[in-house]
C-alpha cells in the first residue's frame, strides 16, 4: 500500500490513505464552526488528505471543555459548507464526536463536571459529579442527536471520541470508573451502547470511525495494551476504522509529545491492536507520524491500514500532493509550539514553518503561485529564518531575488536553535528553506558582508539579533558565555561548573543545561520562576523537562535572581526573601532575551525578524513572509 493509494470506506472512496485528524484551532465562533475552519479543511483537502475529520464538537451542553470549543448543536450549517468546500477534492469529511467528561472545565459551562465516579481531575484538582442513569442517557442521546446533525449536514460520517480528553475513555478505565453498576462491571458498555445508536443515525452507508485510547500508560489501574486488544477485537466490528491512541488525564502530552519523542512511538501498539483486530476494521497508526517514509513503511510493514499524519499536513497542507513530485514537504519540527493551542490565550493554531495555517482567510497565498506585482530586483541582507522565507516568497512571486549572508552557511538562528537538545528538527527547516531557495533561483552569496549605508533600492534587511542586556554584575575575572557563542563552537565549554542563566524560562535554558550535564559538567540552572522552565507549559514538555533535569543531575535554583558573577561563584537572591546565596560556578551561560542588531537601515528598506524585535523562529518566519509581501505596495526603485 502506499499513501497516495485510495481506500474505500462504508462504500465511500478516499482518495488517499492519509487522515487530517480533529484538534483544537480555536477557530470557531462562539461554538459553532467558522469560515476560518472551512478554509483550514479546504486547503489540506486541495493538498490531497484521504479523510478530515473535523475539531470535536461536544455532544451535550454539559460539556464545555475549552472557550472555544465546538457544540454539536452549533455545528450543522459549518459542517455543511466544510463538506461543500472539500468534496470537489475527493476528500471525505467526517465530524469529530465527543465529551471530555472530568477533563472538561466548569469554568465555561458553570455547572459540575460529568464522570463515570467521584475521582478528581489529576490536573484541575476539580471533583466531578457521578453520573447516574439520567445523565448517562443524555450522554447516549446528546451522540444520537450530533450524528443526525451529521448525517443532515451530508458529512461522510463521523469519528467517536474515545481517547485522551474523552468521557467514554474514562469509562473505558480502573483510574476514573469505580463503580458498582453494570457500567463499572461492564466498563466498555457505555462505549457500545453510543456506537450502536451512532450507528442506527447514521447508516451503513456512512463511515463510523472510533478514537480509542489503547494505553493508559498507567499499568496498575488504567487500560493496558492487553485489555485494549480485547475491546478492539469486541468493537471493531462496529466500526469502519479504528484510531491507535495512547494517553490517559494522567498524561496529556503522551498523545502529543514535542520533538524530545520520536516519531511513530505508536507503531507496536497500533501494530498489536491490528493483529488483534484481524481485519474487522481498517487500523490508523496515530503518534508524531510525521515523515511520509515512516508513513509508507508503516504500510508496507503491516503495522496499519491508514495513516494520521495531523502536524505533518498543519506543516504543510500539500503534503500528499507533493508526495513523488520534485517538491519537497515542508518538515514538521514536532515543536508544538503554535499548533498546540488547548490554553488559556486562546491562540489560534498555526505552525512555526507555515504562518498562514490557521489564518488562511487573512493571509495570501504565496507557495505555489507568483505574484502580481511587477518583477523586481530585490537584496535580502541576512540569511536566517526571516531573510530566507523573505528570499522564498519574493522568488515564488516571481522577482529577482540575491541574498547576502555574512557567514559561511545559511541558516543563523534556526540552526544554532536545532544544536540544542531535543530541537534537532529545528535543522530540517533550516535545510528546507535553504534547498527552497536555490530551488527557486536565488542568488546567494555567503561570507559577503552588505553595507547597508551603500545600498539603494528594493532591500529586506534581516540582519538579526546581538545579545541583550545583563542585569547583574560581573566582578573579579567571572566569566560569562552568551548562549549563541556557545552554539556556535558547543565543543569549546570551558571544564569546571557550569551556571545557566534562564530569565526566559523556554526550551533553551532547559536545553543548554541538558547539554553541559551531558558533557560532564556539574550545572546549575537559575531561574526567577517557581518551576525550571516556566513556558514549556504551553508546549505539554513542562513536567518532562524538569523530569530530565533532575534525571541529569542539574541543580535547580528556582525563584532566584542573579546578582553578581564572580571568578568562580555566582550570588543569587532570594526573589521573595532576598536573602543571598552563592553558587559554585566556573562559567555563567547567560540565556536572557536578545535585541535587534543596531546597525542603522536607511529609510525606504523592509525590516524583518529579529530586526524588528527577537521573538521565536515563527515571528522571524512571519516577518520574512511579510516583508516579501510588502514589495506589491512599493512603489518600483531601481536596484542599485
Amino acid at each position: 500500500m502506499k499513501l497516495t493509494e485510495p481506500v474505500t470506506l462504508a462504500g465511500r472512496r478516499a482518495p488517499s490513505r492519509v487522515l487530517f485528524g480533529p484538534h483544537e484551532t480555536n477557530l470557531a465562533r462562539g461554538r459553532a464552526i467558522s469560515a476560518a475552519h472551512v478554509a483550514y479543511y479546504e486547503r489540506r483537502a486541495a493538498g490531497g488528505a484521504g479523510l478530515i475529520v473535523t475539531e470535536t464538537a461536544s455532544v451535550h451542553d454539559s460539556d464545555w471543555p475549552y472557550e472555544r470549543a465546538p457544540l454539536a448543536a452549533d455545528c450543522g450549517e459549518g459542517w455543511a459548507s466544510v463538506v461543500q468546500a472539500c468534496r470537489p477534492h475527493g476528500t471525505l469529511v467526517l465530524a469529530g464526536l465527543g465529551h471530555a467528561g472530568s477533563q472538561g472545565s466548569s469554568a465555561f459551562s458553570q455547572q459540575a463536571l460529568w464522570a463515570p465516579s467521584r475521582v478528581p481531575d489529576v490536573a484541575s484538582r476539580e471533583m466531578p459529579m457521578e453520573m447516574e442513569a439520567a445523565e448517562i442517557r443524555a450522554v447516549v442521546a446528546g451522540f444520537t442527536r450530533a450524528a443526525e446533525l451529521a448525517v443532515e449536514a451530508d458529512l461522510d460520517g463521523v469519528e467517536v471520541d474515545a481517547g485522551q480528553h474523552a468521557l467514554l475513555r474514562q469509562f473505558l478505565s480502573g483510574l476514573t470508573n469505580q463503580r458498582g453498576d453494570a457500567y463499572g462491571t461492564d466498563k466498555a458498555l457505555l462505549l457500545r451502547e453510543v456506537l450502536a445508536a451512532v450507528r442506527a443515525r447514521i447508516g451503513d452507508g456512512r463511515v463510523l470511525g472510533l478514537r480509542l485510547s489503547c494505553d493508559e500508560l498507567a499499568p496498575w489501574a488504567g487500560i493496558t495494551p492487553e485489555q485494549a486488544r480485547e475491546v478492539a477485537k469486541d468493537l471493531a466490528r462496529g466500526v469502519d476504522y479504528l484510531v491507535v491512541v495512547r494517553g490517559s488525564a494522567m498524561g496529556t502530552s503522551a498523545t502529543r509529545p514535542d520533538s524530545h519523542t520520536e516519531p511513530g512511538f505508536n507503531t507496536e501498539l497500533c501494530r498489536g491492536i491490528r493483529e488483534a483486530v484481524a481485519g474487522a476494521a481498517p487500523v490508523i497508526l496515530q503518534g508524531s507520524v510525521v515523515e511520509p517514509g515512516q508513513a509508507e513503511q508503516a504500510l508496507a510493514d503491516g503495522v496499519a491500514d491508514l495513516v494520521e499524519m495531523t502536524r505533518a499536513q498543519i506543516a504543510d497542507a500539500e503534503l500528499v500532493r507533493k508526495l513523488g513530485t520534485a517538491e519537497p514537504v515542508r518538515p514538521c519540527t514536532l515543536t508544538n509550539q503554535k499548533c498546540r493551542v488547548r490554553d488559556n490565550r486562546n491562540p489560534i493554531v498555526s505552525c512555526i514553518g507555515d504562518p498562514r495555517s490557521g489564518h488562511e482567510t487573512g493571509d495570501a497565498p504565496v507557495d505555489g503561485t507568483a505574484g502580481t506585482d511587477p518583477a523586481r530586483s530585490v537584496l535580502v541582507v541576512g540569511g536566517g529564518p526571516a531573510g530566507l522565507e523573505a528570499a522564498r516568497v519574493l522568488a515564488l512571486r516571481g522577482h529577482r531575488v540575491r541574498l547576502v549572508e555574512r557567514e559561511a552557511a545559511l541558516g543563523g538562528m534556526l540552526t544554532l536553535a536545532a544544536r540544542v537538545p531535543g530541537r534537532d528538527r529545528l535543522g530540517n527547516l533550516a535545510r528546507w528553506l535553504v534547498a527552497e531557495v536555490h530551488r527557486l533561483g536565488v542568488e546567494v552569496a555567503v561570507n559577503t558582508e552588505a553595507d547597508l549605508a551603500e545600498l539603494s533600492g528594493d532591500v529586506v534587511v534581516a540582519t538579526g539579533s546581538v545579545a541583550g542586556p545583563r542585569r547583574y554584575t560581573v566582578r573579579d575575572g567571572g566569566f560569562v558565555l552568551d548562549v549563541v557563542d556557545l552554539l556556535t563552537a558547543p565543543d569549546r565549554l570551558p571544564e569546571g561548573p557550569v551556571a545557566v542563566y534562564d530569565p526566559v524560562g523556554d526550551a533553551v535554558g532547559v536545553g543548554i543545561a541538558e547539554l553541559a550535564a551531558a558533557a560532564g559538567r556539574p550545572t546549575t540552572i537559575i531561574t526567577q520562576d517557581q518551576v525550571v522552565g516556566t513556558q514549556l507549559a504551553l508546549t505539554g514538555d513542562l513536567a518532562d523537562a524538569n523530569a530530565r533535569l533532575q534525571r541529569a543531575g542539574v541543580r535547580l535554583a528556582k525563584r532566584s535572581l542573579l546578582r553578581e558573577v564572580h571568578a568562580g561563584h555566582v550570588v543569587v537572591t532570594d526573589a521573595y526573601t532576598g536573602t543571598a546565596t552563592e553558587l559554585e560556578c566556573a562559567t555563567l551561560i547567560h540565556c536572557g532575551h536578545r535585541l535587534p542588531d543596531p546597525t542603522p537601515v536607511p529609510a525606504g528598506m523592509v525590516e524583518a525578524g529579529d530586526r524588528v524585535a527577537p521573538r521565536s523562529v515563527h515571528e522571524a518566519v512571519l516577518e520574512g513572509r511579510r516583508a516579501a509581501l510588502a514589495f506589491a505596495a512599493k512603489p518600483l526603485a531601481v536596484h542599485r
